[in-house]
């Protein structure tokens, strides 16, 4: 998105959706591997040391974050490796800059045949290093899906029904992870392990609430606190099938990760590059240099999306009614993963499309009522929110006006989760396009 200076008030009142993509762009700029990268590369192994340096790695930012290592590692150094991202995120390649890390694609949020060919290939590229080489690995958001290795026994098919079954029950990002960490042979740790005994440095950039590496990509090169019995409860809790044979191995601690502790990891370093905190402190300051108050409610949250969105409206509405808790003009900010169960339907009933940012507005608009001179935003920084072509949607005050003069009950769409279906209608979804980074769900509400 394009959008015009925003110096005072005055034009964000004369403007406020551009000014919302404006706050959503310094987030998302903040955010990207260009910007963030140098600062967190290694030393190449020297020449006398014969060592080479290996980059691998996968995520939503993963073709943006190998440009990034490829643009600063020294021309002289050797530079190979291979890293996966999901179908679309490649970025254009600026002129000049030579290929050196192979680049593939594979799908997200369900797993494929290709991710599955890109970890095969990752965990057999690092075998046989010896202690003076380098693993560079590169992590962020969406690495557990495009890094589909499922254990010994488990089908990719049956990997990617329990994926499905996850995004669909309403679990949080770190118990899905959880999940996948201990019905993988690559993730929780286990790729560190195959690297052994070469040096290992990860770089990553963070989507996950608390920004533990640990959860982010379900922790290729990190060491798992998580456990197997902790894998079944979360099973169990939601009621999610896996085979028998893989049901009693988990059951029997023979899916187990590697531990905090370990020797394995000994000298392994890992950095975040960027995290929500930083965009949305990015789009704070943006809002601020107009002229506005911001205040950022916390870049954790998590729940359910539409009750997310309530909680938001309730705290616009009392800004907008009473100058409490905030003193208006101001923008609300707020980042973290929350989450979508999806409603089972009556025979018939249209099939709902959306995702997490996109059912937080349908939330937020219903709860807000209309309430004048309050705009909001909500998006994933990735530019993809759940599997539409947009990254989110916009709520006005006309918004439940528009709806109901186009013969729309917005709560009927809520309750087909259509988030996508609702805005789509009233020209008022977001989209970008790829963003080539991603630190997840970024909310903006502007109160006038």
């Amino acid at each position: 998105m394009s959008t015009p200076p925003f110096h005072s008030v005055a034009d964000v009142r004369a403007q406020p959706r551009q000014f919302l993509e404006h706050l959503f762009d310094a987030a998302v700029h903040r955010a990207l591997p260009l910007a963030n990268t140098a600062r967190f590369l290694p030393e190449p192994p020297t020449p006398e040391s014969g060592g080479r340096t290996v980059v691998i790695g996968a995520g939503k930012a993963g073709g943006a974050m190998a440009q990034a290592v490829e643009a600063f590692w020294p021309a002289q150094a050797p530079l190979s490796g291979l890293v996966v991202t999901r179908y679309h995120h490649v970025p254009p390649r600026p002129a000049g800059l030579p290929a050196r890390i192979e680049v593939v694609e594979a799908s997200h949020p369900v797993p494929d045949a290709a991710g599955q060919a890109a970890a095969g290939r990752i965990l057999q590229m690092v075998q046989g290093l010896t202690e003076h080489d380098l693993v560079l690995c590169l992590i962020s958001g969406g690495g557990s899906a495009l890094l589909a290795l499922p254990a010994e026994g488990l089908s990719l098919e049956e990997k990617q029904a329990v994926n499905k079954a996850l995004l669909a029950s309403g679990a949080s990002i770190g118990e899905m992870n959880c999940v996948r960490k201990h019905l993988s042979r690559i993730k929780g740790g286990r790729l560190a392990a195959a690297c052994a005994p070469a040096r290992v440095v990860t770089l990553t950039i963070s989507d996950v609430p608390g920004d533990d590496p640990s959860v982010i990509a379900s922790g290729p090169t990190v060491p798992d606190a998580s456990s197997c019995a902790d894998a079944v409860a979360i099973l169990q809790r939601y009621g999610i099938e896996v085979p028998g044979a893989i049901m009693s191995l988990l059951e029997q601690g023979a899916l187990e990760t590697p531990k905090p502790g370990d020797a394995l990891f000994a000298g392994h370093e890992v950095h975040l590059i960027a995290t929500p905190r930083q965009s949305l402190e990015a789009a704070a300051e943006a809002a601020r240099a107009a002229g506005l108050a911001a205040h950022i409610l916390s870049d954790e949250m998590e729940g359910e999306s539409r009750e997310v969105g309530k909680v938001h409206a309730a705290l616009a509405r009392a800004a907008a009614q009473t100058g409490q808790p905030f003193a208006t003009p101001c923008v609300i900010l707020s980042g973290g993963e929350t989450t979508v169960t999806i409603r089972k339907q009556p025979p018939g009933t249209p099939k709902g499309r959306g995702g997490r940012a996109g059912e937080f507005c349908l939330g937020l608009a219903l709860a807000l009522q209309g309430q004048p001179d309050v705009h909001a935003l909500a998006a994933d920084t990735d530019g993809i929110d759940g599997v539409e072509d947009n990254a989110g949607a916009f709520v006005a005050p006309d918004t439940l006006a528009r709806a109901q003069a186009a013969g729309m009950k917005i709560d009927q769409f809520l309750d087909r989760n259509d988030a996508y279906g609702f805005f789509g209608a009233l020209d008022d979804l977001v989209v970008t396009g790829p963003t080539y980074t991603n630190v997840n769900d970024f909310r903006a509400i502007l109160v006038l």
